[in-house]
């Protein structure tokens, strides 16, 4: 795999901290800025709604960039959205950056995307696409715990500040180091690329993406509250059970990367049957902290091999538009990351408690598989190949 390639994955690590820290600062915020945890927990959702809107977007107007120009555009963009949100008193003007940075961060994996899959062998996409989001599983590992850390030690707004550093080496690696290419290489513009996405089956596997990462962030945003509150485990111990969730996602990323290029029915199947498992598990176990714990490193590893197995069917689908399928596939999975936390926000608001994501991400999960079922079941017989077919 080209250097390039994991220098992109170090960009998308500074920004995935940024996606996924909330998740650890949700109290501190609402605290600070004086609204409920349900509000913070919507800063989550309102950063997966501008990458929806953002990604078809300004990738969309990237094609007419070459793409290293258009790649530190987008970081730049993005640091600076940082800065402010790390400045600012009120939850609005925090909403609103949180909204900026997703746009800039949609056209960046977007663009990323492309340019890994044109730098990777064909039949490798797979693999590129483990090593992107390896960079927002590592964020998980170490930037996510990380900005849990620091927002106990010295407040939420400090881990803005620590992302807003980390894009200055990122910025510099893009610089550097990715090409600097031509606007549009593949000379389709986006019609061209977007006739090319008019498929029944591209089109599946976007909504099941939705649903698959809608369980995640359903879960997910809510997890510190859930082992500080229903398990029992102590505030302090929270950046480890981050960590421990990012160790599961990166597993699950490096276990696509080497099975779906070639098995991918195989993972998506045997893995969405035992995501949706685990999910009622945990809502089962969720008092016991041993069987919970295990539970957020296998939740972890499913829900990354299982998501991460569907972008890069999205792209062996979406050959004839390498940016705008990126972008899809971004837009899609962040209306599930929007869709999951506001879904487990209202389960919380009725009462339900914080296992009641739980459930919410089960039937999820539950959902994309009577889905997915559904429309193999009615798929005209076709030539099947491995590499292509989920």
């Amino acid at each position: 795999m080209p250097f390039a390639v994991y220098l992109l994955g170090l960009a998308i690590f500074a920004q995935g901290t940024s996606e996924f820290m909330l998740s650890g600062l949700v109290p501190g915020i609402a605290r600070d800025l004086q609204v409920s945890i349900p509000a913070a927990g919507l800063l989550t959702s309102a950063f997966a709604v501008g990458m929806v809107v953002g990604a078809p977007l300004t990738a969309a107007m990237s094609l007419r960039w070459p793409r290293r120009r258009a790649l530190l555009t987008f970081l730049v963009a993005f640091l600076l959205a940082h800065v402010v949100g790390a400045l600012t008193t009120s939850y609005e003007v925090l909403l609103a950056t949180r909204v900026i940075a997703a746009l800039a961060n949609a056209g960046f994996l977007a663009v990323a995307m492309a340019t890994a899959i044109g730098l990777a062998p064909p039949n490798a996409k797979a693999r590129a696409t483990s090593v992107l989001l390896g960079g927002v599983t590592l964020a998980c590992v170490a930037g996510v715990p990380g900005g849990a850390l620091l927002g106990e030690l010295w407040g939420w707004r400090s881990a803005f500040w620590a992302v807003a550093v980390a894009l200055v080496p990122a910025i510099v690696a893009v610089l550097r180091s990715v090409p600097g290419g031509s606007p549009d290489p593949a000379g389709t513009g986006a019609r061209g690329e977007l006739r090319s996405l008019r498929r029944p089956r591209l089109v599946m596997l976007l909504l099941l993406g939705a649903l698959v990462n809608g369980a995640t962030f359903c879960t997910f945003t809510y997890l510190v509250p859930l082992l500080t509150g229903d398990t029992g485990i102590g505030a302090g111990w929270m950046p480890a059970m981050l960590a421990l969730f990012g160790l599961g996602s990166f597993a699950g990323v490096s276990i696509s990367g080497r099975i779906a290029d070639a098995r991918p029915m195989r993972l998506l199947v045997g893995g969405g049957v035992a995501l949706a498992a685990g999910w009622v598990a945990f809502a089962a176990v969720a008092g016991y902290p041993v069987p919970a714990i295990v539970l957020v490193f296998v939740q972890g590893t499913l829900s990354f091999a299982v998501g991460s197995t569907l972008i890069s069917q999205v792209l062996y689908a979406a050959t004839g538009a390498p940016t705008l399928g990126g972008a899809f596939a971004t837009a899609a999975f962040n209306v599930g990351a929007a869709a999951g936390p506001w879904l487990g926000g209202l389960a919380i608001g009725a009462g339900l408690g914080f296992r009641s994501p739980l459930w919410v991400s089960a039937l999820l999960v539950t959902t994309a598989l009577a889905f997915g079922g559904a429309a193999h079941a009615i798929r005209p017989p076709t030539r099947r190949t491995a590499a292509t077919r989920p």
